[in-house]
């Protein structure tokens, strides 16, 4: 059904916020306290969890949370801070690979969703094909005015396969590893530099859902 849809994309994106911040939180007071850099993680955790926030924002722009939905939301962050803190204190790498894991359930949600949304005949399809993507996404992912939601879920899709890869890759290296993502970061700062200089627009997922060709 597609409330259970609605439901579980809220419940999921407000759970996966978490563990980012309190992994660059940790970072962060490490940093301090041992008076060294940490070498790039803590931006990039603070961009997954900021990236998760935006998410789910966008995701109350199209559907509402009941107080159901909103109690769930509340325990998971009372269950979800303590166990993600006290496992990043014991052993940093097992975090970050619950955290993959986490991720990966992430990407096939939005896989089936994307794929029922497309299908004609399809609940999702019926209720959500023409829906257009609401402004904070258009802006936050720099789509075009023509975008469909199903053009922003690809978006958030896209998101979590690169926080599963990051955290995965995070998993297998030492604490004082150098950020390897450090200069992605600046070739997507620098990308989206030019979309804005040029008032270009991403073609992620339009092309095929829009029928217009990429610029």
């Amino acid at each position: 059904p597609r409330s259970w849809v609605e439901w579980r994309l809220i419940v999921l994106e407000s759970f996966a916020g978490v563990p980012g911040f309190v992994a660059a939180m940790f970072r962060h007071f490490r940093s301090l306290r041992c008076l060294t850099r940490d070498h790039g993680w803590i931006h990039t955790l603070l961009e997954e969890a900021e990236n998760e926030r935006m998410h789910l924002l966008t995701c109350m722009k199209v559907f509402k949370a009941g107080p159901i939905t909103r109690m769930l939301v509340i325990s998971a962050q009372v269950i979800m801070t303590p166990f993600v803190g006290a496992l990043y204190i014991v052993k940093p790498g097992a975090a970050h690979r619950f955290v993959g894991y986490l991720e990966e359930t992430a990407c096939l949600t939005y896989a089936n969703i994307i794929h029922q949304v497309e299908t004609p005949g399809t609940p999702l399809h019926e209720a959500w094909s023409d829906l257009p993507a609401p402004n904070i996404a258009k802006t936050y992912w720099k789509l075009s005015d023509e975008a469909k939601f199903v053009d922003v879920l690809k978006c958030m899709f896209a998101d979590e396969c690169n926080h599963r890869d990051v955290n995965h890759t995070f998993a297998t290296m030492s604490s004082d590893d150098p950020n390897p993502f450090v200069y992605k970061h600046q070739e997507d700062a620098l990308r989206a530099w030019r979309l804005e200089a040029d008032g270009a627009t991403t073609d992620l997922g339009c092309e095929k859902t829009l029928g217009t060709k990429p610029r």
